[in-house]
């Protein structure tokens, strides 16, 4: 969840480290901190709060080539000044800033207090700056080596030694590090986003990899000393994906950039010539297709509730049993892998710790697992091997949401290519490639036409509550709409499949909660206009997020989407819960980029 940069070459560091901080705060983070080496010691400053607090109290200038900065999302200790990192040992000359959690920190704490070592902080991370404290006779990297061997748990790190100026240490097990290679510069970071326009190249570390980072290249390490080879890759992106431009939000820029990222998300992909979509980087043939049995998704939050929809396009399409689940309490429960069984892992960052556990519980098994994420080189990414990228662009916001839009495109594409495989016909492939190209046009359709959702949005910032209803594909989309009002919002939202409402929920309609129904025109039409019967019969307002012409007595208001094919209605149906989450956030002044106690990137349990 935290973020890491690192600089060492031959320009001033805090400028680039600063730059850096604002790149990665789109992660979530309560406190903000610097260390700069230089002169035979370190500069620290740290602040509770947003990045620019930390800005306020640092000086026109700070000479050094060499530092270290973080952001940090709390864990051990409540989010203050001390807490925050860099964190130093006790002779102020290392400085170490951590992503993840040391399990052991209390007995590692309990023992180098019986030393005589005095802690400043709470965090779990001092500790670490304590331990490679204690071998000043051995080079940086050996010392931070020697540390994380008494360590237990999952870190992502940067060290500097005041005494030693000219490398930066970093290491891994399961926090992501990345180094960025430059023109006589180097840099670390925990999320390439970090290094856009600065790096040329950059390298991941694995699980149990310490990297020794020069200012002329870079050397690598396991914990036990031995060598270990990195391929660098080509930093690719675009800087203006981490500009806002006119936009308040950056969430609000990202939904209107749905209807290029659906675009890119389909490039290549459509192959009018056998009515089907080509997903080369799945890496199956025609005979492994044939032989899949059952699909089971694994992602967390907004992926989970993409792989739901994904599940039913799978099943509807190909014809064959599919299920999603969240990948946090997937691996709980021994599963069962199955070998005629395909797992699909979903995640954006390619970084959420609970998922990537959950690929490496199916792979201890046997199972096969592929990937649909939306950063190239990623953790999960190279843990799958094979899968889709999305090609979204840069998400900077918290919320997800032009990454849930070609998640559900991408799943869309698969279950065309399985379909084609096994007893679709060519003819509905061509109805679906046809249906699935006219998609960026119809989203950006809907997003020209926000200022509509405006008096919608007013009234919910007055509720307290209000439910979600959908049934099948549009209980999918019910449960995404549910999410993005509270994640953003703050205002209490459930989604109820339609059918359980007689189950217990209907008692808790009132005329103060408004229901919003996701009610396509489909074959379920009927079933969902008697559940709006049953809403309005016990007082309660009902909305509607629909297509044009459904006609449904007792609506307070309603918004028509353009017809798709009834399989891909759905992603067209989310649109407008997108922006009438942000314009509820809005109205009641939330930080809608940077929502309380969530992060972007989740890389903790």
């Amino acid at each position: 969840m935290c973020g890491i940069v690192g600089y060492i070459g031959p320009r001033m560091a805090l400028p680039l480290l600063i730059e850096g901080l604002r790149r990665l705060e789109y992660r979530g983070y309560d406190s903000a901190g610097v260390a700069i080496a230089a002169a035979g010691g370190l500069t620290v400053y740290k602040r509770k709060g947003k990045v620019r607090e930390l800005e306020s109290v640092l000086p026109p200038e700070l000479p050094g080539a060499v530092g270290i900065a973080h952001t940090r999302w709390a864990t051990h200790g409540a989010p203050s000044d001390v807490n925050a990192h860099p964190h130093i040992d006790a002779g102020g000359r290392i400085a170490v800033v951590h992503n993840g959690i040391i399990e052991n920190a209390a007995e590692l704490k309990r023992a180098l207090q019986a030393d005589g070592v005095a802690f400043r902080s709470e965090t779990d991370t001092e500790v670490l700056a304590h331990l490679i404290a204690r071998r000043p006779e051995a080079s940086l990297a050996e010392a931070v080596r020697a540390a994380l061997r008494q360590v237990k748990g999952a870190y992502g790190i940067a060290v500097i030694d005041a005494a030693r100026p000219e490398a930066i240490v970093a290491a891994r097990n399961g926090g992501p590090v990345v180094i960025g290679v430059g023109e006589g510069e180097m840099f670390v970071a925990s999320d390439a986003a970090a290094l856009m326009g600065h790096a040329r190249s950059v390298a991941h570390l694995d699980d149990g990899e310490v990297a020794e980072i020069r200012a002329d290249g870079f050397s690598v390490l396991t914990l036990d000393g031995g060598q270990a080879t990195k391929a660098t890759l080509e930093l690719s992106g675009d800087v203006a994906g981490f500009d806002k431009g006119d936009y308040a939000h950056f969430m609000r820029k990202e939904i209107g950039e749905q209807s290029e990222a659906v675009r890119r998300t389909l490039l290549g992909r459509l192959d009018p010539r056998f009515s089907t979509a080509h997903l080369g980087g799945i890496e199956l043939a025609a005979r492994e297709m044939l032989d899949i049995r059952r699909v089971k998704i694994l992602g967390c939050g907004s992926a989970f509730f993409a792989g739901t929809l994904g599940a039913l396009l799978i099943e509807q399409l190909a014809r064959i049993p599919a299920h999603a689940e969240p990948a946090s309490e997937f691996r709980y429960r021994n599963p069962v892998i199955e070998q005629d069984t395909l797992y699909i892992a979903v995640s954006q960052s390619g970084e959420t710790f609970d998922t990537l556990a959950a690929i490496q519980e199916v792979k201890r098994k046997g199972g096969r697992v592929l990937g649909v994420v939306n950063s190239v080189g990623s953790t999960i990414a190279r843990e799958c091997g094979r899968g889709v990228y999305l090609h979204a662009g840069p998400e900077v916001a918290v919320v997800s949401t032009k990454t849930w839009t070609s998640t559900a495109v991408a799943f869309a594409l698969l279950a065309l290519q399985l379909g084609r495989v096994r007893d679709m016909s060519a003819g509905q492939g061509a109805r679906l490639l046809a249906a699935l190209a006219a998609l960026p046009d119809q989203i950006a359709d809907i997003v020209a036409r926000e200022a509509e959702l405006a008096p919608l949005a007013a009234r919910l910032a007055r509720a307290d509550h209000a439910y979600f209803l959908g049934r099948a594909a549009g209980y999918a989309v019910a449960m995404e709409g549910a999410l993005k009002l509270k994640e953003i919002s703050y205002l209490h939202a459930e989604a109820y499949a339609a059918s359980e409402l007689k189950h217990g929920p209907l008692a808790l309609i009132s005329p103060e909660t408004p229901t919003l129904i996701v009610l396509p025109d489909d074959d379920l039409l009927p079933k969902n206009l008697s559940t709006i019967a049953e809403v309005r019969t016990r007082g309660g307002p009902v909305v509607a997020i629909t297509h044009p012409g459904v006609e449904a007595p007792g609506l307070e208001a309603s918004f028509a989407v353009p017809r798709s094919e009834p399989e891909l209605d759905p992603i067209l149906l989310n649109i407008p819960l997108q922006l009438l989450a942000y314009q509820v956030a809005k109205a009641l002044g939330r930080d809608i980029d940077q929502p309380r106690n969530l992060a972007k990137s989740v890389t903790v349990e």
